[in-house]
């Protein structure tokens, strides 16, 4: 299969020390309209890689397609990789509660708050802290509404993840090649970077509510001054990090950016993928600098 590797990466961006480069970040990335065609790329877009978190909004759309109605913040948190704040527990403890369940029937691993503010108040590492839990309790929620067996929530048989399964492969335009398991322990797909960014415009064009709940609900999605919670409320972007270097961007008229770095390195990212819609005309260039002011690395530059 032909997955992302050194000869289908081009170097995306340089760190530099007094103007002297210290590193360099190699992936590819790939812009797309909203038919899905090809507009921009860098490096190999056919490449596949795990979109990691980045799947997250087509697990939450899978959600809603079993029937369960989730609008606003725990719509949001359905797609998130939250900060787990305060106000992100909340909201994962609602959720779970209007299920009848509590954060016992989370199988994600128990991990410390992104949030620094948070991590200093925490006393130990709990399952509804772990940036995933919003997206767990809404596939508890959605066995539960339909009556399906809630302790297998994450067997890839089980039909909540059946459900994300068709929905990848519909929404991204192609079979997944592969699936392995993610860092929460739920299943996790292998398409291509085309794949990523033709899925992710087709959130932003769809009518399911969740496009509108990310953007009125930045903070949900990520935490406060963090990486997509800025760059959604400084553009109107919809934005959503993966590990490992991923990261898809879309406007509300669904043109999209899929971006995965070699390494796996974060720092570029965000920078890579506002750099091809600005280069597009889909972007403003003041709307970039404004993100990149709150987010950016010091000394790196796009380097195409």
């Amino acid at each position: 299969m032909n997955y992302l590797d050194a000869a289908g990466s081009v170097e995306l961006a340089v760190v530099e020390r007094g103007g002297i480069p210290e590193s360099r970040h190699l992936g590819a990335a790939v812009l797309v309209d909203a038919d899905g065609r090809v507009l921009d790329a860098l490096g190999d877009p056919a490449a596949l890689i795990f979109p990691r978190s980045a799947v997250k909004p087509l697990q939450a759309t899978a959600v809603l397609s079993t029937g369960l109605a989730l609008v606003g913040e725990e719509l949001a948190l359905a797609a998130a990789s939250h900060a787990g704040t305060p106000a992100h527990v909340a909201v994962v403890q609602r959720m779970l509660a209007s299920a009848g369940l509590d954060e016992s029937a989370l199988q994600c691993p128990a991990d410390w708050p992104l949030d620094s503010a948070a991590r200093t108040r925490a006393s130990e590492r709990r399952r509804i802290t772990m940036n995933c839990s919003g997206k767990h309790a809404s596939f508890l929620a959605a066995a539960v509404h339909n009556g399906w067996p809630v302790a297998q929530y994450l067997a890839p048989e089980h039909p909540v993840q059946r459900a994300v399964a068709t929905t990848v492969a519909d929404f991204a335009g192609e079979a997944v090649a592969a699936w392995g398991i993610d860092g929460c322990n739920a299943p996790t797909p292998v398409i291509s970077l085309t794949g990523l960014a033709r899925s992710f415009s087709r959130v932003a064009m769809s009518d399911s509510g969740l496009a509108d709940a990310m953007r009125a609900h930045p903070w949900a999605v990520d935490g406060p001054g963090r990486e997509n919670a800025v760059t959604i409320a400084e553009t109107g972007l919809l934005a959503k990090l993966g590990a490992e270097g991923v990261l898809v961007l879309a406007t509300a008229s669904g043109q999209a950016v899929a971006i995965k770095t070699l390494d796996g390195a974060n720092r570029a990212r965000t920078a890579v993928g506002l750099e091809l819609l600005v280069r597009a005309g889909l972007l403003a260039r003041e709307r970039a600098d404004a993100v990149l002011a709150v987010v950016g690395e010091p000394g790196l530059r796009v380097t195409f």
